[in-house]
């Protein structure tokens, strides 16, 4: 997530955390590290602190977010569930107060990715964010008090680990006294098998099956005893790998031949994979060029354009911070989203129909005929306004519009 291009230029006010009674969330952290400065040493004094306060559940939740952000991640969750022990309601006011809306989000406990990282949208709204950290497990998903609010999401990702908590949620809600954002009979339309078959036979629309293969399948093609369309009817290779209930581009590989596989699964020890067909979706100049899409109640907003020779793109280590040219022809897609929108209308129209999704990141791409490419759609995508305005001069335009979207699509709700 770093920007070198701006690590020295965090202003002293942005590389300090927020005041300590507060639950900080996932917002502070990712800023400081597009900004590129490290925070290690204050996540030190944190380790001190919550040694000095040790049923103080704030800090160790924030410590908790720290250390996950610094890439420690079983200690982050270890110490997580130290925080859950004592305290399962965290509380992110508003930054403008008072505050206009009551958001009670429903998260479960895990890694950064298990829940919608709504704070680094409305990081500077008027919307009170209420972690309410449900049990996962048990019979009685809200065993705890609800806080008063006025809009309840449903903002946990679709995994298998997740989907029997849905279940029990989808009964909960299903007469709750407020409105209900992402409701949670709609959720797992998002999980990525799903997605991928829900999203069939869409005029414009092109999404690659997302199939279920064990490894023991995978040995067989590797050792040449199968055919990969023997295990995969009508697949052939290139194919795209990936354990499944892994995220942000864990152990996702291209792989061109039998041997491949073999070697790729030397290197992970995950029992069962996600397959795909893999689609070339280069431009005439051989770049790849990747778009995250918000979908809120059902209109597309732009969030940002990555542009990279490699097919698989994470935006920040695509050379967008380094390359004003990339930087530029980004800036063109933000500014002519209407045309994109409006060439992929019926694609768009149809994910927000099939999947009943109030709130939907999409990360996406054009082939070369011209067709809306799908790689993922999933609520929990990072979106935010956190980017450098000299860098990225016009940037803040487009993701005000997505926040005043969800700011829209709340009060809306309330007062329909």
């Amino acid at each position: 997530m770093n920007n070198p291009a701006s690590a020295d230029t965090l202003p002293a006010s942005e590389a300090a955390f927020p005041p300590a009674a507060h639950f900080f969330g996932l917002a502070p952290f990712l800023r400081m590290s597009i900004a590129g400065y490290d925070f290690t040493a204050d996540t030190q004094q944190m380790i001190a602190d919550a040694q000095d306060n040790p049923d103080d559940a704030m800090l160790w939740m924030n410590l908790s977010t720290a250390m996950m952000s610094l890439k420690h991640e079983e200690l982050g969750l270890t110490i997580q569930d130290q925080a859950l022990a004592q305290q399962r309601i965290y509380v992110r006011p508003a930054a403008i107060q008072p505050a206009k809306q009551r958001l009670l989000m429903l998260v479960v406990p895990g890694n950064l990715s298990a829940n919608v990282p709504l704070d680094c949208l409305l990081e500077n709204s008027d919307v009170d964010l209420i972690y309410y950290f449900v049990d996962p497990h048990g019979a009685e998903p809200l065993a705890w008090a609800i806080p008063e609010h006025d809009l309840v999401m449903v903002a946990i990702g679709a995994s298998d680990e997740t989907r029997e908590l849905i279940k029990r949620l989808e009964v909960k809600l299903a007469d709750w006294p407020t409105p209900v954002i992402n409701a949670p009979q709609y959720v797992f339309s998002s999980e990525r098998n799903t997605a991928s078959l829900l999203l069939q036979n869409v005029p414009g629309l092109q999404i690659s099956p997302a199939l279920h293969v064990t490894r023991t399948e995978l040995d067989e093609v590797a050792a040449g005893n199968l055919a990969l369309s023997d295990v995969v009817q009508g697949h052939q290779f290139p194919i795209i790998l990936r354990p499944v209930g892994t995220h942000g581009g864990h152990g996702l590989q291209k792989l061109d031949t039998p041997a491949e596989v073999a070697t790729y699964l030397t290197q992970l020890p995950e029992p069962v994979f996600f397959l795909s067909q893999f689609i070339d979706y280069s431009g005439e100049d051989g770049q790849f060029r990747k778009f995250r899409v918000m979908l809120i109640d059902g209109k597309p907003y732009a969030c940002h354009m990555g542009i990279s020779s490699h097919w698989m793109i994470h935006y920040v280590n695509a050379g967008m911070y380094e390359d004003a040219a990339k930087r530029a022809e980004e800036a063109v897609f933000l500014n002519t989203f209407a045309d994109f929108a409006e060439r992929h209308k019926v694609a768009l129209e149809a994910i927000y129909q099939r999947t009943g999704l109030d709130y939907l990141g999409i990360d996406c791409a054009e082939t070369k005929d011209g067709q809306f490419l799908v790689f993922e759609i999933d609520p929990a995508m990072v979106i935010h306004a956190m980017d450098d305005d000299v860098l990225f001069p016009n940037k803040q335009i487009h993701m005000r519009k997505v926040i005043d979207a969800f700011r829209n699509l709340l009060s809306e709700r309330v007062n329909p």
